[in-house]
């Protein structure tokens, strides 16, 4: 029987163990304790391994399999999603308002009156956001913020961690405008971790944790990247 991995405070920030040592129930639970210091949410998301856990619980840190990514290429812009950015009066723009953006991820849903981002997940976000590692999509409206995303750049994978709409569909806008900005700055991947009909439906798809493995050897760096945003990137037409 496999049984769980506990950091200690004594272990270097950069080590996890294997990532087939995770547990098939719950599906993906690798380790637990540890810290949420920036070196050791670097080392974990060039890894695959990303933390996740519940208030009152340790930090508790994942490596599914299969995991759910999707390629920029392949997101599902439909028309009515084209429409809706045509006349809805949505803005899209990057790293304007980071913290309101995942101040918006952790407030109560009403399917979801919890929330995993603790005070502790904030800060460690916002410090990797100081850092250059981490990196926002707001959509406003009216001035007003709408909906958005976070989540960290490493090279050419961004590892999304969450997202909110206020306003129908803002959340599928924030996600159009960070596909579109994924090929003028070097982005070839976007990890979604774990499946869901929402995100099905705009493209992403699972692939083994093999599979990405070999694509985050492939793709990842370690240096603080800028995620450049340009008008001409906020897709206009569907297909």
């Amino acid at each position: 029987m496999r049984r769980i991995t506990w950091l200690s405070a004594h272990d270097a920030p950069e080590w996890f163990p294997p990532l087939e040592q995770a547990l098939t129930e719950p599906p993906g639970l690798l380790a637990a304790g540890g810290d949420l210091s920036s070196e050791r949410l670097v080392a974990a998301y060039r890894r695959g391994i990303f933390p996740w856990y519940a208030p009152g619980q340790p930090v508790l840190w994942w490596a599914p399999d299969p995991r759910t990514v999707l390629f920029p290429e392949e997101f599902r812009r439909h028309r009515s999603l084209a429409k809706t950015i045509r006349n809805k009066g949505f803005d899209a723009g990057v790293d304007r308002q980071f913290e309101a953006v995942i101040d918006a991820c952790a407030a109560p849903r009403a399917r979801s009156p919890g929330t995993w981002i603790t005070p502790e997940m904030r800060e460690a976000y916002v410090r990797l956001h100081r850092l250059g590692f981490a990196h926002s999509i707001e959509v406003m409206r009216g001035g007003a913020l709408a909906g958005g995303l976070y989540g960290v750049r490493l090279g050419g994978v961004f590892f999304g961690e969450s997202m909110f709409s206020q306003a129908r569909d803002a959340s599928k806008v924030a996600l159009a405008h960070l596909a579109a900005l994924c090929a003028p700055n070097g982005i070839a991947l976007i990890d979604c971790q774990m499946p869901s009909s929402h995100l099905s439906s705009l493209g992403a798809r699972a692939i083994s944790r093999a599979q990405f493995q070999g694509l985050l050897e492939r793709w990842v760096s370690l240096a603080p990247l800028p995620l450049r945003d340009t008008r001409a990137s906020m897709p206009r037409t569907g297909r």
